[in-house]
C-alpha cells in the first residue's frame, strides 16, 4: 500500500493511494457494483472472496439497484466494516457522466447517514464498463472535494482512493494536482 497524495479539503482530507482496496483498514470500502449486486468479477468479485459469502447473500437480499445509486452491506471478514456497493454507468447506456455523479454522491451520502468517518472508492465503471478513466477520475475526484467543502458538519472526514493499476493512478493523480491545498 502506498499513499500517493493527501489534499486537505475543507474539515476532511482527500487520499490516493495505490494498492488493493479489500487490504483497506477503513470504516467502508466501495465496490463498483453492477444493478443486479452479482459480485462475479473485478473489484467486486475480488471483495467477495476476501470478505466471504456474506457480503454476496446480503446483497441477493437487497436484489435490484438502479444505476447511480448505491447500498450497504456488512464487510464480513474485511478490515472494512461495511461495503458500500455503487452502481456506476456502463459506456453507451446514456447520460453516463450525471449518472456517475449520482453513485458518487449517494455512496458519500449513505457513508454519512451511517457516521461513518472514512471510506476507500475504487475507480468506478472505468473497467468493464468501459468509463473512460480521465473522466473518471475528474468526476469522483471532484464530487469528493464538493462534499467536504460543502458538507463539513458530515462524520465523513476521509475519502479516499484506493486505484490498483499505474494507468488509472496518472488520472487520479492528475486531479489531485488540481486541488488547491486550502
Amino acid at each position: 500500500m502506498q499513499i500517493v497524495s493527501e489534499k486537505k479539503v475543507g474539515n476532511g482530507m482527500l487520499r490516493l493511494v495505490l494498492g488493493d482496496i479489500t487490504e483497506r483498514d477503513v470504516d467502508a470500502i466501495v465496490n463498483a457494483a453492477n444493478k443486479h449486486l452479482q459480485h462475479g468479477g473485478g473489484v467486486a468479485g475480488a471483495i467477495v472472496k476476501k470478505g466471504g459469502s456474506i457480503i454476496q447473500e446480503e446483497s441477493d437480499r437487497i436484489g435490484y439497484v438502479p444505476t447511480g445509486n448505491a447500498v450497504m452491506t456488512s464487510g464480513g471478514k474485511l478490515k472494512a466494516r461495511y461495503v458500500i456497493h455503487a452502481v456506476g454507468p456502463r459506456m453507451g447506456e446514456g447520460d453516463e457522466e450525471m449518472k456517475l455523479k449520482r453513485a458518487a454522491q449517494q455512496t458519500m451520502k449513505l457513508a454519512s447517514e451511517r457516521a461513518l468517518q472514512s471510506i476507500s472508492m475504487p475507480a468506478i465503471s472505468s473497467g468493464i464498463f468501459g468509463f473512460p478513466k480521465d473522466r473518471c477520475a475528474a468526476i469522483l475526484v471532484g464530487e469528493a472535494a464538493r462534499f467536504l467543502q460543502k458538507d463539513q458538519s458530515s462524520s465523513l472526514s476521509t475519502i479516499e482512493f484506493c486505484i490498483f493499476d499505474e494507468e488509472t493512478l496518472a488520472f487520479f493523480r492528475q486531479e489531485f494536482d488540481k486541488i488547491a491545498v486550502h
